[in-house]
């Protein structure tokens, strides 16, 4: 399980018991938030392993979300979660910078469509300012309208906030596991917890890919983090999966919109918004649809006339543009309105819960906090020197240079100038590069989040057997 660690990086120690390693911190949970912990606590000198349910790091509730850059304006002031969205989008902005992550600085407008969302608008500064944020700034309809000439009529007034933004959600839980595999962190992926069992010095935890021995948990595991919670005897809180359906238009529709538009949020979220994407097209969404099965991806009839019904009412003009794909993404919601992180010294176990969809924005800010956390509960966290540089992810947002548009990278290896998939301009050499990489992916979907491969307006239709074979021809090459 040790194999990969970093020159310098702290050795796990053996087992008595010959099974395996015994690590300083096993992070069980391989979405934004666990990488983002497992990268910030192999920076220092522990021997560190991310435990993984799935094949892929991110396969999860981060591969589907909206992908918004949140400020933390309309956090509810005081919390955990106010507190470290607002340090997250200073962190992941910079670390966006140094690592090629997409993202764009769009700006966006809360827009009041009747009396009581107007009403409601001044109190949403307020808070703004009570969170430290000091730049929203009350809108009349005609300055939304100035800003947004393509939304429906009827809108009442609005509230810019211009420091959100737009990023890549695949490429930031990508960079993040690269850089923590990078400062010697494991990957234990595939590996599935079942059972933990709390002995004396040590806490071993039974995966599918066999046990893993560690000194000390972070569960960070999204939608089974209750389940874990509940392994090591408490019942701090239940996660209900909620549904959320999302419509992404073709890339003709960009043009009718050029920053985020938001619905004055409610109690039970932030509520339906239209956004451009990094990748160059228009999401409408997410719809909000509590369910019981944890598993439960499927998009829904009545979720996406709901949606396009409401997209026509927003923005009237995209009702002539092509739909390019739909989608739902679960969410981990609990009964609790802030971040449940606690943290048990007898059992060596720290609990992060209810990381709702802020937490793509507060995953680095709740790497730093925990760590913090650890060290006041008496884990000896040391720097450690010569860190590697961050991960150089491959630029595909829209704003970035692609490949196929470098002439310097194209004389050098003209196999980016070589196109599999046209709707998206992905070359062979790009899914090249995907699948030779550190944490290459083990299916078309992890080869999608990567590249952008299948994931234009033809679905695959005119490259999907060809990606296939370059997968399956690099997979049958490992294999060897």
């Amino acid at each position: 399980m040790a194999e990969g660690v970093a020159p310098g990086a702290a050795p796990a120690r053996p087992s008595v018991s010959g099974a395996g390693p015994i690590y300083d911190v096993a992070v069980v949970g391989g979405g934004v938030v666990g990488c983002a912990v497992a990268r910030e606590l192999a920076g220092y000198d522990l021997s560190v392993a991310l435990i993984e349910a799935r094949g892929d790091v991110g396969d999860v509730t981060s591969k589907a979300n909206t992908a918004i850059w949140h400020t933390g304006f309309d956090a509810g002031p005081g919390t955990l979660e106010a507190r470290l969205v607002a340090r997250g989008w200073q962190l992941l902005g910079d670390y966006a910078e140094a690592t090629g992550i997409p993202l764009e600085r769009t700006g966006a407008v809360l827009v009041a469509w009747n009396d009581d969302e107007l009403a409601a608008l001044p109190g949403l500064e307020a808070k703004a300012r009570e969170n430290g944020y000091e730049r929203a700034e009350l809108l009349t309809a005609e300055e939304v309208y100035a800003r947004l000439p393509s939304l429906g009529g009827g809108v009442l007034g609005g509230l810019s906030v211009p420091d959100e933004g737009i990023i890549c959600p695949w490429s930031t839980t990508l960079a993040l596991a690269l850089d923590a595999q990078a400062r010697g962190a494991a990957m234990l992926l595939g590996a599935e917890v079942s059972g933990v069992d709390v002995g004396a010095d040590r806490t071993t935890l039974t995966t599918a890919a066999g046990p893993v021995e560690a000194r000390w948990v972070v569960g960070a595991a999204g939608l089974g983090a209750d389940h874990l919670d509940r392994a090591f005897g408490h019942a701090r809180f239940t996660v209900t999966p909620r549904r959320g359906e999302l419509i992404v238009y073709d890339k003709l529709a960009r043009a009718h919109v050029d920053r985020v538009v938001l619905p004055v949020p409610t109690a039970r979220g932030k509520g339906v918004l239209v956004s451009p994407t990094v990748y160059g097209n228009v999401m409408v969404g997410p719809t909000s649809e509590d369910l019981t099965d944890r598993r439960e991806t499927a998009t829904s009839e009545a979720g996406l006339a709901g949606l396009r019904e409401r997209a026509r009412r927003l923005l009237p003009t995209l009702e002539g543009e092509e739909i390019t794909a739909v989608y739902a993404g679960l969410r981990a919601a609990t009964e609790h309105s802030d971040y449940v992180v606690e943290v048990d010294e007898a059992q060596r176990y720290l609990c992060l819960g209810g990381i709702r969809s802020t937490g793509l924005t507060s995953s680095m800010a709740l790497g730093e906090h925990v760590a913090g956390l650890l060290a006041e509960a008496g884990l000896a966290l040391t720097p450690r020197e010569g860190l590697p540089a961050p991960p150089a992810m491959p630029p595909i947002g829209e704003a970035q240079r692609r490949p196929y548009a470098d002439d310097e990278r194209l004389a050098a290896d003209p196999a980016y100038g070589r196109i599999i998939c046209f709707c998206e301009r992905v070359s062979q050499g790009e899914i090249r590069d995907a699948l030779a990489s550190p944490l290459p992916p083990r299916d078309l979907a992890g080869l999608r989040r990567r590249t952008r491969a299948t994931m234009g307006r033809c679905q695959a239709f005119y490259c999907g057997a060809e990606v296939a074979a370059l997968l399956a021809e690099a997979q049958a090459g490992g294999q060897r």
